[in-house]
């Protein structure tokens, strides 16, 4: 690359000459002319084929209702539930990092308007200085002073848009920073709830199968009380007390779980594992879905959804750069002066005499870089492709969790439906066995498979309730509902304190 400076100097002029004057302004109108040229391509949202309804939603669905999907955890009715979705809002570290991206992206952004505006620095030297006697003419030593001060300009004219490409670029990240954290609080919603529905699951099959045991156990009595009585046989005491100890070997594994949905929700919540203990030790019900939200089309629910608006912004922004590593491929110009003031006085440095400036065109015109730049855009293409493949597969994968999430809270529900049912009937079923059997009209095996039936059908209920409630989650989540506050990320998590000038720490 070439540079062929054009710099005019001379001593300080009061002011410029009418006819320089009418120069520079035309020069000056040409530039502002020129400014408005931008190469590269221009960003416009890609279109894309999209159903006109759900197949997995009712003819009948109603619009999307955006206020709707807001705080829709709340319509699960539970208390501790609310106050854990606040507390990890305000304590997430994902969400620390997603916030302190908005930060970073609004500085890149305010940096890259920094480069449309003009650069001026200034500077000062006082030197102190004494010759000796064997090198003065006067033969004696010479002390003298230096004043030096002055401002050095420089503005980039931008002729073909690099610095506007990058300030676009910029904006579209900031966009996408914004959309970022959006997703983040609704991944992190979801999560908290679904961890949240399962840890009360845990809590209620561990229950259950501690009811279920004891009554195992109060059946192995009354089966050895027969035993002695001579009315029983001691493979049916063996087979009363296998059964109880396998129900009861179950309650540490369903533990183990429900204790590491309680970490998990600890870490979701930027605390401790156990710190949510106390709030959960006390127990409480599974929480109980009802309802469906409405799924609109498919195309509300685009809009909707933050990490598509996301993907669709980082888009945007990898278009821009295509512009900005192009614009290198073209001539660039920059105007640069300079004023300085020279004097071994101060009260000179204002004197006329002590005054020299300099200012003119850069012109930088790009000859032979082996490839390098044109290189550049051919990168930056294939990032932007690289964007417009991840927007689409963003938007496939919404239209998925929706279709998916549609079909499972549907089809699950009617699981749970017929689960009550048969979960009835073997509670009768258990009922009646262990009364025949104490009236010697049934056989031990029959109690032992009642109970055994019994408690898989309540046990699996169990499940499908927890189910039922997570599918609800994972249709809010897939339709975008999530968090509806204002959040503030001005706030940095860590504060910095002293950054003034201050003593060095030792090491």
């Amino acid at each position: 690359m070439t540079k062929t400076p054009l710099a005019m100097t001379g001593p300080a002029p009061q002011f410029l000459r009418r006819a320089g004057l009418a120069r520079w302004a035309g020069l000056g109108l040409v530039a502002a002319a020129l400014a408005g040229c931008a190469v590269g391509p221009d960003y416009a949202t890609p279109g894309q084929f999209l159903p006109g309804q759900w197949g997995n939603a009712r003819k009948t669905a109603k619009p999307l209702d955006v206020a709707r999907l807001g705080a829709w955890w709340k319509k699960l009715d539970d208390r501790r539930l609310n106050d854990i979705v606040e507390r990890a809002v305000a304590g997430n570290l994902d969400v620390a990092s997603a916030k302190a991206r908005i930060r970073e992206a609004r500085a890149t952004r305010r940096q890259a308007i920094g480069a449309l505006l003009p650069q001026v620095d200034g500077q000062g030297s006082a030197t102190r200085s004494r010759s000796s006697a064997a090198t003065s003419s006067s033969g004696s030593n010479i002390t003298s002073s230096l004043y030096q001060a002055g401002f050095d300009a420089s503005f980039e004219l931008d002729l073909f848009g690099a610095n506007y490409r990058n300030v676009e670029a910029t904006t579209y990240g900031v966009d996408a920073a914004d959309e970022d954290l959006r997703a983040t609080l609704l991944t992190l919603i979801g999560d908290v709830a679904t961890n949240y529905i399962e840890a009360r699951g845990f809590q209620a099959r561990v229950a259950l199968a501690r009811r279920t045991a004891a009554s195992q156990r109060e059946t192995e009595k009354l089966t050895r009380n027969k035993f002695n009585a001579g009315s029983s046989s001691a493979l049916d005491v063996e087979r009363a007390a296998a059964q109880a100890a396998t129900t009861e070997a179950a309650i540490p594994t369903l533990e183990a779980s429900y204790a590491q949905s309680l970490h998990q929700l600890g870490i979701l919540t930027g605390e401790a594992p156990t710190a949510l203990a106390g709030l959960l030790g006390s127990g409480g019900p599974i929480p109980a879905a009802r309802g469906t939200p409405p799924a609109g089309i498919p195309a509300d629910v685009l809009v909707n959804r933050p990490d598509v608006r996301r993907a669709e912004r980082q888009l945007a922004q990898a278009t821009a750069k295509i512009g900005q590593a192009e614009a290198a491929l073209y001539p660039s110009v920059s105007l640069t002066g300079k004023i300085s003031t020279t004097a071994l006085k101060t009260g000179d440095l204002a004197k006329n005499s002590s005054i020299g400036w300099s200012f003119g065109p850069t012109l930088s015109v790009p000859i032979f870089n082996g490839g390098e730049l044109r290189a550049a855009v051919e990168v930056a293409e294939a990032q932007r492709d690289q964007s417009d493949a991840a927007l689409r597969l963003a938007v496939l994968t919404a239209l998925q969790d929706v279709e998916n999430s549609l079909v499972n809270l549907a089809k699950e529900r009617q699981r749970a439906g017929k689960l009550s049912a048969a979960t009835n009937s073997f509670r009768e079923a258990a009922r009646l066995s262990r009364t025949l059997y104490q009236s010697g009209a049934a056989s031990f095996l029959d109690v032992l498979d009642a109970e055994r039936s019994l408690y898989s059908a309540e046990d699996t209920l169990l499940q499908s309730r927890v189910a039922v409630t997570s599918n609800f989650v994972a249709l809010n989540k897939a339709l975008g509902g999530g968090w509806d506050k204002p959040v503030d990320v001005l706030q940095p998590r860590v504060v910095d304190t002293n950054t003034g000038p201050h003593p060095r720490a030792a090491y």
